[in-house]
């Protein structure tokens, strides 16, 4: 056997194993500082204090969680609706229209560019009793008083568009760029942005206010509370819904590949 000969399984295993050494940094990286802490909020969902399903049990008559949860869902419905209106033509224009798509991308990717925090303080100046929304409806003379807008569902919802709109817009400009029988892809974006809501907190608990409580926000009432076993038990049945809806969605036609990026 020649010297080249001999190379050649060593290069082909080589070959194999890089792709799996590149990964291993952001692996193990996901590994220590997620799938460790997930797995360890878990295990506290049936082990805090004692060894039991007195928690997840306990659920089934607990008024406030029911109420939360629900609340949960219809604010991720509302919002995801909302960005799907929004984000389809805004998506379309920029596949369709050349000429303007790098403006249309740059202004979609602009909200990027600042924190979440930021945003949700510029929505409630806007919204506040007092904000330019208000001020400039009595200066036109539309209203006689200010308008509750901050601290409603209404005001959640709106501003977690805003801040989820380029979840629904990328996707979907993704899936238009092959449109195909595989049309039906873009509900990706769909799916992204419901599960984005579904979990979000900085939005809802400063522009929301305290009676449009979400199930995010009461997770973070109880860890206040050092009620561990219950915030874990919440944070279980909130990570098993989002992966249900995914794992229920992903056996669409099409939707499964609907996050691969067009290489054509």
């Amino acid at each position: 056997m020649s010297g080249r000969d001999a190379r050649a399984p060593k290069d082909v295993a080589w070959r194999r194993a890089a792709p799996l050494l590149l990964a291993a940094p952001l692996l193990l990286f996901m590994l220590a500082f997620y799938a460790v802490p997930v797995a360890t909020m878990l295990m506290r969902s049936v082990s805090d204090p004692v060894w039991s399903l007195s928690h997840y049990a306990g659920l089934a008559d607990d008024a406030v969680f029911q109420k939360v949860f629900w609340n949960t869902l219809y604010t991720s419905v509302i919002v995801t609706l909302g960005a799907l209106l929004l984000g389809y033509p805004v998506a379309l224009a920029l596949v369709r229209t050349r000429r303007w798509a790098p403006l249309i991308l740059i202004l979609i990717l602009l909200p990027f560019w600042t924190s979440v925090l930021v945003r949700s303080y510029a929505w409630m100046v806007l919204m506040g009793r007092h904000g330019l929304i208000n001020e400039a409806l009595l200066a036109a003379g539309l209203l006689e008083r200010p308008l509750r807008i901050l601290n409603t569902p209404l005001a959640t919802q709106i501003a977690m568009i805003h801040i989820l709109l380029p979840y629904m817009i990328l996707p979907i400009a993704n899936a238009l760029r092959q449109i195909d029988p595989s049309l039906a892809r873009a509900a990706s974006g769909v799916l992204l942005v419901f599960v984005l809501a579904l979990g979000f907190y900085i939005t809802p608990a400063m522009v929301g206010g305290p009676r449009e409580i979400t199930l995010s926000m009461l997770i973070a009432q109880q860890v206040d509370q050092l009620n561990w076993g219950y915030a874990a038990t919440l944070s279980a049945v909130l990570l098993a819904t989002a992966l249900a809806i995914i794992a229920a969605c992903y056996r669409l036609p099409g939707i499964g590949n609907a996050f691969r990026m067009n290489t054509r």
